[in-house]
């Protein structure tokens, strides 16, 4: 006969024996609903466990869950990890990056998107701009923005892939102002 002890609020969460099947790991993450569309059945993936930053692990869609986060506005998707590493334990942290299917295919919505930092959409009497950094000088854009996932934001319209934009420093630029790239870190 097997029973719990008093549980003492440790790792064991009250609980006899903890089990892992370490041969079938996955992750679990939520996706923001605006993007569920892009995401589908034995599409690969990019996992990238917080323990090992610039490790990535090769990965496949194995479920969408058919329920939404209403309060949250997400979708549970799980994601099966192909590559077998010891380093990967259970309950790690992980980021998710979804890729194209051999096809060349992102997933049914089609085209590509372009995605900056959130801290580059400015809110201007209810329309949203950014300042486009074009040679020295600035041009301020308005932008049709999407959804905000973890800190990028979508734009839909205003901004091509490529362009820089200005992230900090928004305050007295006017069209045209010289500006200065701050050297990357």
């Amino acid at each position: 006969m097997v029973a719990p002890a008093v549980t003492g609020g440790g790792l064991t969460r009250g609980a006899v024996v903890t089990m892992a099947d370490l041969e079938t790991l996955e992750v679990e993450v939520d996706v923001n609903e605006a993007y569920i569309a892009r995401i589908r059945n034995g599409q690969p993936a990019l996992i990238t466990l917080d323990a090992y930053p610039d490790t990535g692990f090769r990965g496949r869609v194995r479920q969408v869950v058919p329920t939404a986060d209403r309060q949250r506005a997400t979708v549970e998707v799980k994601v099966s990890i192909l590559d077998k590493d010891p380093r990967i334990l259970p309950e790690m942290g992980a980021r998710v990056e979804f890729l194209e299917d051999e096809s060349g295919r992102a997933g049914p919505a089609g085209p590509a998107r372009v995605f900056v930092p959130a801290a580059a959409v400015r809110d201007e009497a209810g329309r949203q701009v950014v300042w486009v950094v074009s040679g020295e000088r600035v041009e301020r854009r308005e932008v049709e923005a999407g959804p905000v996932t973890g800190e990028l934001r979508e734009l839909r319209r205003g901004v091509e892939a490529g362009e820089q934009v200005v992230i900090t420093g928004h305050a007295g630029l006017e069209d045209g102002a010289r500006v200065k790239l701050a050297p990357r870190q």
